[in-house]
């Protein structure tokens, strides 16, 4: 599941990747996971998970995330 440790990609940023990487049955796990792993508000995880799409250390540790949330972005803003 992604590369080893990137240099420049943070612990944190690592551990963004990894939980949106994961399957997930619906928002409230997923929501409960992301404070209680990451300890941060969802709001915030997805301002950094948003940041993280046009980061190209990013892309080199989690290609396949990164790319999958990149074609939504791409569409929800193509449907605005």
């Amino acid at each position: 599941m992604g590369s080893p440790s990137v240099p420049g990609l943070s612990a944190r940023d690592e551990a963004v990747l990894a939980v949106e990487s994961r399957s997930w049955q619906g928002p409230g796990p997923k929501e409960r996971a992301i404070r209680e792993q990451l300890g941060i508000s969802p709001t915030r995880y997805y301002q950094l998970l948003n940041a993280l799409l046009d980061d190209p250390q990013a892309l080199a540790h989690a290609p396949v995330t990164v790319n999958r949330l990149r074609r939504v972005r791409d569409a929800r803003r193509a449907r605005r």
